[in-house]
């Protein structure tokens, strides 16, 4: 039978040991300051970052691997020509790392089985839909029970997030409909999140954190009530209230599992310190 392999990138910000656990095979992308440029999470982690973050005013920029280093990670991670490769990435409308894996799917169409799928997500929010498929292949399971896991992922996980301030996602050109809240904000606290084409919009404004908090709550209660789920919560040096949202979360909702994990050098360039993102997806019923 085909062995399917995971392939996502380093926007995923799926902790180390799931990524060892799980053989999801993990291609960087790049952070530059200036003329310097650094691997995410490879030659950058989320500390070394966000220190470097807070001690310069060059806003840092990113940008996607090649085609040529897709085709070397496919490559090397196919034990035969009969394996499987499921390659899920970070939402098309903030990077042009999906354009590349097609670009590097094409160029090994008579070599590989290669499926390329726009997670329209990022951060932690693609991470709880990889971890999920990788489990499935780890366990053995087929293509077509992969994708079909997939599939429902992509179309159940909901993400929201909470930044301190917009000033990150308008400089990096990623604030997409969100730049409704610019110059409104005084002390509210947008809850924002992705939409359907996988770009930033303003869910809604509420005043304070304590309130966006409650909202986050009950909008969540709202799509999955008592239904068995599963968590993940990514912070860009926030850890306090991604500890403190976690405890909420075992409390109000019937939870299998919650994983916390940083918002990484890519993502963080976008969102800026501060940042705290919750994406909730139901267990698979079967």
């Amino acid at each position: 039978m085909a062995k399917v392999k995971v392939v996502t990138d380093s926007t995923a910000d799926i902790p180390h040991e799931l990524v060892e656990q799980l053989g999801i095979s993990v291609i960087p992308l790049n952070v530059h300051f200036g003329d310097e440029q650094f691997e995410d999470g490879v030659t950058l982690h989320p500390n070394e970052f966000y220190k470097r973050l807070k001690e310069t005013d060059v806003m840092p920029k990113t940008s996607q691997p090649s085609p040529q280093q897709f085709e070397d990670l496919y490559r090397s991670i196919a034990t035969d020509e009969t394996t499987e490769i499921l390659s899920i990435h970070l939402s098309s409308k903030m990077s042009g790392t999906m354009q590349a894996a097609l670009i590097a799917k094409d160029a090994l169409a008579d070599e590989l089985a290669i499926h390329v799928y726009d997670s329209k997500r990022a951060s932690y929010a693609i991470g709880i839909v990889v971890v999920e498929v990788a489990r499935l292949a780890a366990q053995g399971a087929d293509l077509k029970t992969c994708q079909a896991r997939l599939d429902q992922l992509l179309n159940d996980a909901t993400v929201y997030f909470m930044v301190d301030t917009l000033e990150f996602l308008q400089k990096n050109g990623r604030i997409g409909k969100a730049s409704a809240l610019l110059g409104s904000l005084l002390k509210m606290k947008p809850i924002l999140s992705l939409n359907s084409e996988g770009e930033v919009y303003p869910h809604e404004k509420v005043r304070g954190q304590k309130k966006a908090v409650s909202r986050l709550m009950t909008l969540l209660h709202d799509q999955f009530g008592d239904n068995l789920v599963q968590v993940g919560i990514s912070h860009a040096v926030n850890e306090e209230l991604a500890q403190a949202l976690a405890e909420d979360i075992k409390q109000e909702f019937n939870v299998d599992s919650v994983v916390i994990t940083e918002i990484g050098a890519v993502i963080g360039a976008h969102v800026g310190p501060g940042t705290v993102s919750l994406s909730m997806t139901n267990v698979d019923p079967n």
